[in-house]
């Protein structure tokens, strides 16, 4: 079955007699030709949704009336960076971990910023945020100027929902809550909290819990205000640094990688106005830590 073919899964999916089917059966049903492991990636690549929202593994149970849908194949450019979203003012990607948003002191080369510089050329690309390097996740870069300048505009306004998926070390206690502190940088580009309210910078977190174990913590995360490393210390602070987040007190890193995604991007159109969101799946090693699953809340 090919891309085209979406509209034939919605009208068979109106016509389902059970009144609960597993989701990889009916992709089967619906799409004979089509072998399981072609299935399976079509979930794995976050292209299948039930009611709007991405159907995390193979063995999802769908409701009778419950709408399917089946999104266009990914497109990928050099770097391994996913394209989501792409129109004449902006693209909305996913980073990969290890891989810088933008140029710094010590890295000018290999960025996301310049990948796609390069994939564009000679069209300009804006840089509009940034995420960390260890983090994946969505982010977004602008192909105007107006479009950067009201992107801009929004991430100063905090008119962006911007939500990250932790796996934090420990068993956590509370259940949810705001974590809020100012915020500076000392001379080694580390990050503190302080008191001083000339020093630092205000950074609120709303946290939720998703699940733990005796030994980690998934958490949600969302940001109120966008300060640079904000969840990495925020966490560190309540006593439950991010797994693999050696900088800022981690004793583990089964998975090799920082386990900080930043899962969930809502916005307006910032010409149209049009909202817009844009969700990544978690990564599988994060699974491997704790097992739970996710919608954003």
């Amino acid at each position: 079955m090919h891309d085209n073919s979406k509209s034939a899964i919605l009208n068979a999916m109106q016509h389902v007699n059970l009144e609960t089917q597993n989701i990889l059966d009916l992709l089967q049903s619906l799409s004979p030709d089509s072998s399981k492991t072609t299935l399976r990636s079509w979930i794995k690549d976050g292209r299948v949704t039930i009611d709007g929202e991405i159907a995390k593994n193979a063995s999802i149970v769908v409701q009778k009336g419950q709408k399917v849908e089946l999104g266009a194949r990914p497109r990928f450019i050099v770097g391994g960076i996913k394209i989501y979203y792409e129109d004449r003012a902006f693209i909305a990607i996913e980073k990969p971990a290890g891989l810088l948003s933008v140029a710094t002191n010590f890295e000018k080369g290999k960025t996301a910023h310049a990948l796609l510089k390069d994939h564009y050329r000679p069209g300009r690309v804006f840089v509009v945020h940034r995420i960390d390097q260890d983090t994946s996740g969505v982010m977004v870069f602008a192909f105007t100027e107006e479009a950067r300048d009201a992107f801009k505009d929004k991430f100063e306004k905090h008119d962006i929902e911007r939500i990250y998926i932790a796996i934090v070390e420990g068993q956590m206690t509370e259940s949810k809550g705001t974590w809020q502190s100012l915020l500076y940088e000392d001379d080694n580009y580390k990050v503190h909290s302080t008191t001083d309210p000339t020093k630092g910078q205000i950074a609120i977190t709303h946290f939720q819990v998703l699940a733990t174990s005796h030994r980690y913590t998934a958490l949600q995360l969302k940001l109120e205000t966008g300060r640079k490393n904000q969840i990495r210390v925020h966490c560190q602070n309540a006593g439950h640094p991010i797994v693999g987040d050696k900088k800022y007190g981690a004793v583990t890193n089964p998975i090799k990688r920082l386990a900080l995604h930043a899962c969930h991007l809502a916005l307006k159109h910032p010409i149209t106005k049009q909202p817009l969101q844009f969700t990544s799946p978690i990564p599988e090693e994060f699974n491997k830590l704790i097992s739970f699953d996710y919608a954003p809340k």
